[in-house]
C-alpha cells in the first residue's frame, strides 16, 4: 500500500511539472511570433540600407566614413555578448558562451586589449564564474529590446571609433536564419565591411546618382545608420532565437513528462492489481482454513 501511496504522490508531481512546461511552451511560442515579426522587418530595414551604399559604391563614387576604414594594426577590441536573463532554453547561452570563451581565448593570443561587454544576467554569472572580467553588464534587454535602447549603445560605439579608443567591435549572439535554423557567431560590426568603398560586384548598369546636398553629408547619414540597423538586427535575432530555444526546450520536457507519467500509471496499476490478487489469496486462504 505505502509503494501504491509513493507512485501517486510521484505521478501528482509529474502531472504538475507538467502543466508548467506546457504553459512555458505556449508563453515562448506567443513571444517567438511576436519576435520573428520583428526580426524579420529588421532584417529587410537592414538588407535595404545596405543595398542602397552598395549602389553608392557600384556609383563609382570617391568617398569615405571613419566606420569603413580598417586600423592598420588593431590593438583596443570591444567584445559585446547577448545572452538571457533566465534558463530553461536548452543550450541556448552555452553556444553563446563556447564562441565567446574561443574569440576571447584568439584576442589574448594576438596581444590585443579587450573591453568585455555582456548583456543578460546568464552570460554575467558565467564569465563571472569563469573570473572573466566584465566592463559593462546590461540585464534590461529582454525578448523585446526597444531601437531606442540600442541606438544609444550603437552612438557610444560610433563614437569611440572614430575618436579612436577602440578599433574593433565584435559581437557574440545567436544568429536566426529561419524558425528551424539558428547558430551562435561572433561578429566584426566595426569596421563595417561590404558597405560602399568601391565596386563589390561587376555590373553592367552605371547608376546614375544626383546628390543634394551632398554624396558625402548623404555618406555621413547613411553609414550609422546602416551600423546601428546592424546592432539592433543582433538583438532582435538573439530574442527570437531564445524563444525558439525555451519553445522548443519546453516542448521536450513536456513530452518527456507525459512518457513519465505513462510509466508511472502503469507501475501504479500493477503495484495495485497486485495488491488485489494478494488480498484475494489471503481471503480464499483463510476460508479454506476456516472449512
Amino acid at each position: 500500500m505505502a509503494n501504491r501511496r509513493l507512485l501517486v504522490k510521484r505521478l501528482k508531481a509529474v502531472r504538475n511539472i507538467r502543466k508548467i512546461t506546457r504553459t512555458m511552451e505556449l508563453i515562448a511560442t506567443s513571444r517567438f511570433k511576436k519576435a520573428m515579426d520583428r526580426a524579420t522587418e529588421a532584417a529587410e530595414y537592414t538588407r535595404k540600407i545596405s543595398e542602397i551604399v552598395g549602389d553608392l559604391g557600384r556609383a563609382n563614387l570617391k568617398f569615405s566614413h571613419p566606420l569603413l576604414e580598417r586600423r592598420p594594426e588593431e590593438k583596443r577590441s570591444v567584445l559585446l555578448v547577448l545572452t538571457a536573463n533566465r534558463g530553461l532554453c536548452g543550450g541556448y547561452n552555452a553556444s553563446v558562451l563556447r564562441q565567446t570563451l574561443g574569440h576571447i581565448r584568439g584576442l589574448r593570443e594576438k596581444g590585443i586589449e579587450f573591453q568585455l561587454e555582456v548583456s543578460g544576467k546568464r552570460g554575467i554569472k558565467f564569465l563571472n564564474y569563469q573570473k572573466v572580467p566584465i566592463h559593462t553588464q546590461y540585464t534590461t534587454f529582454e525578448d523585446q529590446p526597444t531601437f531606442e535602447a540600442v541606438e544609444a549603445l550603437g552612438t557610444r560605439y560610433v563614437a569611440d571609433f572614430i575618436a579612436g579608443r577602440i578599433d574593433r567591435l565584435d559581437v557574440a549572439y545567436t544568429q536566426f536564419v529561419t524558425s528551424s535554423k539558428q547558430f551562435a557567431v561572433v561578429e566584426s560590426l566595426l569596421p563595417m565591411a561590404g558597405l560602399g568603398g568601391g565596386n563589390e560586384s561587376t555590373s553592367e548598369v552605371t547608376v546614375d546618382y544626383e546628390f543634394l546636398p551632398s554624396a558625402q553629408e548623404i555618406l555621413a547619414e547613411i553609414v550609422p545608420a546602416a551600423f546601428r540597423a546592424k546592432l539592433f538586427k543582433c538583438f532582435l535575432d538573439a530574442a527570437v532565437s531564445e524563444q525558439i530555444a525555451r519553445m522548443v526546450a519546453m516542448k521536450g520536457a513536456t513530452e518527456n513528462a507525459d512518457e513519465m507519467a505513462g510509466n508511472l500509471k502503469q507501475q501504479y496499476n500493477r503495484a495495485r492489481q497486485a495488491g488485489i490478487t494478494s488480498e484475494l489469496a489471503e481471503i480464499i486462504g483463510g476460508a479454506a482454513a476456516l472449512g
